[in-house]
């Protein structure tokens, strides 16, 4: 699935400054990997990625280069959704709910093999789940689709919620395929236009696309994390029930 490898591999943008600090993990395979904090243990360094201790990734010492100080993501840029607006076909009174809004992501993952949670995260960044979202420069519905893209998409309507994920997801596919899967310079071009992308050949260094990119991605790596939390704890619990059902079976035969 792409997006999850992107994760593995820890490549963090530059971030907008803000007061709190997290930790920049240089690899001497040349990525970066943003966390909270890091501990030796038992010869390895664990790498914290949330204030607790539950979730971590371990590394050999030799492998990390060097570690920095560094803001924590900036809060998400506030450019997109400024004006909600009805959709005749929607209706005022419409409502998405977040299992609608994850079923149509998670169908759309599906077809453009891009992890669900990368879309999520970008819709959460772009209209804040809301689906009559416009924003000052007219980009419409969930994942914000200029109207020239939604005709370029094949979207009739931007408001109508499945019509506009369809298209953004379509979107998001074809800039990760143009970057080779590189999704920080995807959505990068998604929120600035390929052009820019191309001109700077990379991120362009204006303020709203870095912290765009670096929300987009801290909510991603968040997403991420619950999901192996979550994943962890299922696992746990199935180890669990089977470790006691032998002791179960015997009450029963006493």
């Amino acid at each position: 699935m792409r997006g999850t490898l992107f994760i593995t591999a820890g490549i963090i943008v530059a971030l907008a400054p803000i007061a709190h600090s997290a930790e920049r993990i240089t690899l001497r395979n040349g990525f970066e990997l943003r966390c909270d904090h890091h501990a030796k243990v038992e010869g390895s360094v664990r790498l914290y990625l949330s204030p607790g201790e539950d979730s971590y990734i371990e590394r050999l010492p030799e492998d990390i280069v060097s570690v920095e100080t560094v803001p924590d993501p900036p809060a998400p840029p506030d450019v997109k959704g400024t004006a909600p607006t009805a959709s005749p076909k929607t209706g005022a009174d419409a409502k998405l709910s977040p299992s609608d809004l994850h079923e149509m992501l998670n169908k759309a993952g599906q077809e453009h093999n891009v992890d669900v949670d990368l879309l999520a995260s970008l819709v959460k960044a772009e209209s804040g789940g809301n689906a009559r979202a416009v924003s000052r420069a007219g980009a419409r519905g969930l994942m914000q689709l200029m109207p020239s893209t939604a005709r370029n998409m094949g979207v009739a309507d931007s408001f109508q919620p499945d019509e506009n994920v369809r298209g953004g997801s379509a979107y998001l596919d074809s800039l990760l395929t143009r970057y080779q899967d590189n999704i920080a310079m995807a959505l990068a071009a998604y929120n600035a236009g390929p052009d820019a992308v191309d001109k700077y050949h990379g991120i362009p260094p204006y303020r709203e696309t870095r912290a765009y990119v670096a929300y987009v991605i801290h909510e991603f790596n968040r997403r991420i994390l619950a999901r192996e939390a979550e994943a962890k704890r299922a696992a746990a619990q199935a180890r669990l029930a089977a470790a006691s059902a032998p002791a179960r079976q015997e009450n029963h035969s006493h």
